[in-house]
């Protein structure tokens, strides 16, 4: 058959578009690692955690938010280089490593630290990590959103027009104090006394910066029902089959003399980019968590 220079020119094109598909189909909030039939949930947990630690990663915190769900947050020296690179940076300093029982099924799934690093505008995009995490615990697939999205458009992401982005931090300030070390000692003293219904998971202290990043459980609060709380958000919105349990922690970010954390409309929507506006299981079922997360954490945070 013979190839005329615009045929050849079409090929060519077919095939630069058919690689950029490729290199972007992994920018999905989630990585499925693998799926267990009839296992048991404590024995998975165990060696789950020991996989993480014998191929390098350290365990910053682990926490179960409701029943049949647990979390563990993982770091290690190169995602806190890394993260000392850029302004709150400190974001990006854990990866979450989820397992969540679904029936007669266990799910083990993690953040895709590829999409990660584009959402927190890391310097690098966490490859490494991404290879290391794909070899130490599986892939299955990638999930969390239909629509594949760049690294570029990554790190502009907002859900819609006038919602909050990465670098929205007026929206995302929490507190002032006097200095870095004042700020990280209200944290701590607030997540010791589950101020707000918020407790403390793990806590990473950024290298060679004033940053401290503590990731956070937000419960009900003395009783009283939180529609801020990881409970009551996931409820309504992790509805999937393949569920997206490694949302949580939250987090607050200790940069400088400030405290922060990412508004829900940001944080929920990076995680959960499909959610509807309106109807079951949609932002609407959720309407009050974003205020709801802020009183709670500032709560937490004060002096």
């Amino acid at each position: 058959m013979k190839l005329t220079v615009k045929g050849l020119i079409a090929s060519l094109l077919l095939l630069v578009g058919l690689s950029a598909h490729a290199a972007d189909d992994g920018l999905k909030p989630f990585v499925l690692a693998k799926t267990l039939k009839g296992a048991d949930m404590a024995a998975t947990i165990t060696s789950t955690k020991e996989a993480l630690t014998a191929n390098g990663f350290e365990i910053a915190g682990e926490y179960s938010p409701y029943k049949n769900a647990t979390l563990i947050v993982i770091t290690n020296d190169e995602m806190k280089s890394n993260a000392a690179k850029t302004e709150f940076g400190g974001y990006g300093a854990a990866q979450r490593v989820s397992i969540t029982q679904v029936k007669d099924e266990i799910q083990i799934a993690y953040t895709n630290p590829t999409y990660m690093a584009a959402v927190y505008r890391l310097d690098g995009d966490l490859a490494g990590i991404t290879a290391k995490l794909e070899s130490t615990l599986g892939k299955e697939a990638t999930y969390g959103t239909g629509e594949v999205r760049t690294a570029d458009k990554l790190r502009k992401y907002n859900y819609m027009f006038g919602m909050e982005k990465f670098d929205s931090t007026g929206k995302h300030k929490l507190a002032e104090y006097g200095s870095y070390e004042d700020a990280v000692k209200a944290v701590e003293a607030g997540l010791s006394g589950g101020k707000g219904g918020v407790s403390k998971v793990y806590r990473i202290d950024i290298p060679g910066k004033k940053e401290t990043v503590f990731g956070v459980a937000i419960a009900d609060d003395e009783g009283k029902e939180n529609k801020g709380a990881d409970k009551y958000i996931m409820e309504r919105i992790d509805f999937a089959d393949v569920k997206s349990t490694a949302h949580l922690p939250y987090e607050i970010l200790v940069s400088d003399n400030t405290a922060y954390h990412l508004f829900a409309r940001f944080r929920i929507a990076i995680n959960f980019p499909d959610l509807k506006m309106m109807g079951d299981n949609s932002f609407m079922s959720i309407m009050s968590a974003p205020g709801a997360i802020k009183k709670s954490l500032r709560t937490a945070v004060k002096d």
